[in-house]
């Protein structure tokens, strides 16, 4: 995995002084590196036979489809408020800034169903605990909540304590 460590950017004092942002796009433009990320997810999640992957608002969305489409799964968006047409069930959140929400259709998720949660990044966890709870409050079964990037330093993995955390590339 270190061939893809080497295709993302790493951007100094982005989005503010003393982060280091770990910049996807140059990985993503790379046909060869893409499909290895995706491979490698389908791999890790293939034997857990999800129904479906949740994909997180925005950078989830790049992923998730792919991975559902390897899985022959369904795909399911995770929004930000009022960007879905239909009955959706809401979760609000904190997060280390302040509070944030996400929505999820109401009749995209049915109890019982093996989900799982695909996103780019797992730093703090926040968003991907919410989404977790959305999930559940639908009656999904969480069967794994899925990264490209771990930022071990943040702690995100211990605050999804008791869910199969799967990440490739960990900083």
């Amino acid at each position: 995995m270190d061939d893809l460590k080497k295709m993302i950017r790493e951007v100094p004092d982005f989005p503010k002084k003393g982060i280091l942002f770990y910049d996807i796009t140059t990985l993503l433009k790379d046909k060869a590196g893409f499909r290895k990320v995706i491979d490698a997810l389908t791999e890790q999640i293939r034997p857990l036979q999800p129904d479906t992957v949740l994909g997180i608002e925005a950078r989830g969305f790049i992923f998730a489809p792919a991975l559902a489409y390897n899985l022959g799964a369904g795909f399911v968006p995770v929004r930000k408020p009022n960007k879905l047409p239909a009955e959706s069930e809401r979760i609000s959140y904190e997060l280390e800034y302040g509070m944030d929400t996400l929505e999820v259709h109401k009749d995209a998720v049915r109890p019982g169903m093996r989900v799982v949660i695909a996103d780019d990044l797992l730093a703090t966890g926040g968003t991907s605990l919410a989404t977790v709870h959305l999930a559940e409050k639908l009656g999904a079964k969480v069967a794994a909540v899925s990264f490209v990037i771990e930022l071990e330093a943040l702690k995100g993995r211990d605050r999804l304590a008791g869910y199969n955390v799967v990440s490739l590339l960990k900083y």
